[in-house]
């Protein structure tokens, strides 16, 4: 239980980072207003996608540690790359960097990915 919730609030302050790194690398939404959204946004990821790994856990039969581990990496890993194409690439949003296309998705985002 305890290492899910570690790696829940792991994954809260991946999805922040991520999404952090592509709005600051595009420009887009990386204003003042930008910066305080994921500043306020950090705590709440984190206590959140904790629960929820904990919550996947706890459903989960206790057969085997490792195997226990499975459905909640897979359940953290849909919840940050669902939360970085809402949150980090903010689409038609003016991006001024240039590095980016009228989408904004970072070029170093993996095109296989959802974004």
């Amino acid at each position: 239980m305890i290492a899910s919730g570690l790696l829940g609030a792991a994954a809260g302050c991946l999805a922040i980072a991520l999404s952090s790194r592509a709005r600051a690398y595009c420009d887009a939404g990386w204003d003042a207003g930008g910066v305080a959204e994921m500043t306020f946004l950090l705590p709440v990821l984190v206590v959140g996608f904790a629960g929820c790994a904990v919550g996947v856990a706890m459903l989960t039969p206790r057969r085997h540690p490792l195997l226990r581990m499975v459905p909640v990496v897979l359940v953290l890993g849909v919840l940050v790359i669902s939360f970085f194409a809402v949150e980090g690439t903010l689409d038609g949003y003016p991006g001024d960097s240039g590095l980016c296309g009228p989408d904004n998705v970072p070029p170093w985002w993996p095109g296989w990915l959802p974004a």
